[in-house]
């Protein structure tokens, strides 16, 4: 029975043997051995150094445990300093997101190519090389430095140049997940709302907004997973000073250079909490947004007919 016979016959009245996924036509050795092999792989770099972590930050206890998350001022403020960071980082990245992404799937204009360039570069650039780009910028001796010193500013060691650096280094998730995501959706609807008599900003909340909800909290979720870990370009413009500008990251490098074993694997099984915890918020938006899919294909073949 072919596909066109498939087509035509009656459900009841197709054989289960047609209605079976095709086999394989790779033979089993090859399968068990591409199967293996990725278990292997994720158990020697992800499984085993997890519980590393774990077992090294509980190692003398729970006690010790919580006194070394709990009892160093140096640690607490590097939680708070990198809780403060990363939520600032990513409303920019969304700002930034959503405006670029609106832009270059709704309109076509000159430089909307390099525009898409520009944003990929954070992507290609090494973050110790952003660092000291920001250096150059906003350093005493940059281009910047003496201005922003004449007038009682500060960016380098400080937390407004930690938020530069992180918001740079993050710059492309919110925006490359919305881009594909607003050229398939496309404008119908929006501008349905306008010629209904919607302003642009009833518009935005109550049409675009709806439409591209997972893939911009699926962009937020990428992003605050890179910025909660992000090391490179903020060791180079934070000084890593202790209890001033060291987040979570460069705490933990500091703890471990010091011998403090313990405390660097406790601060680092709180990272890791927050990245199982991240992974997880991913997968219910990944299906969710699959749901959503199928909804949406599922009205418009309804509307087709």
């Amino acid at each position: 029975m072919n596909s066109e016979q498939l087509e035509r016959a009656p459900a009841d009245s197709i054989p289960s043997s047609a209605l079976r996924a095709p086999p394989s036509s790779d033979p089993a050795w090859v399968r068990w051995t591409l199967t293996l092999v990725a278990v292997g792989a994720m158990t020697v770099l992800v499984i085993i150094p997890v519980i590393s972590v774990f077992y090294q930050a509980l190692s003398r206890g729970l006690g010790t445990y919580f006194e070394n998350l709990f009892g160093d001022p140096d640690t607490r403020h590097a939680v708070l300093l990198t809780l403060t960071v990363v939520p600032v980082a990513v409303v920019f990245n969304v700002v930034f997101g959503v405006a670029a992404a609106w832009a270059i799937a709704r309109f076509r204009f000159p430089g909307r190519t390099l525009l898409i360039t520009l944003i990929d570069i954070p992507f290609s650039v090494s973050p110790v090389v952003a660092g000291l780009m920001f250096v150059l910028l906003f350093g005493a001796s940059g281009y910047f430095g003496p201005w922003l010193r004449a007038h009682g500013f500060q960016i380098l060691f400080s937390t407004p140049g930690l938020i530069i650096a992180t918001t740079f280094v993050t710059l492309p998730f919110v925006a490359r997940e919305l881009i594909p995501l607003m050229e398939a959706i496309g404008p119908d609807e929006e501008l349905a709302a306008l010629s209904l008599g919607a302003s642009g900003w009833q518009t935005f909340w109550k049409v675009t907004v709806p439409n591209i909800r997972w893939g911009l909290l699926y962009g937020v979720i990428l992003c605050n997973a890179r910025a909660m870990g992000e090391f490179g370009a903020v060791y180079v413009v934070s000084g890593h000073i202790a209890g001033k500008t060291n987040t979570m990251p460069l705490h933990i490098e500091q703890l471990f250079q010091g011998f403090n074993s313990p405390g660097a694997f406790a601060v680092a099984s709180v990272l890791t909490m927050l990245a199982a915890v991240t992974l997880l918020l991913k997968v219910v938006v990944e299906q969710k947004a699959r749901h959503t899919v199928k909804e949406v294909k599922a009205e418009r073949q309804e509307l087709a007919v």
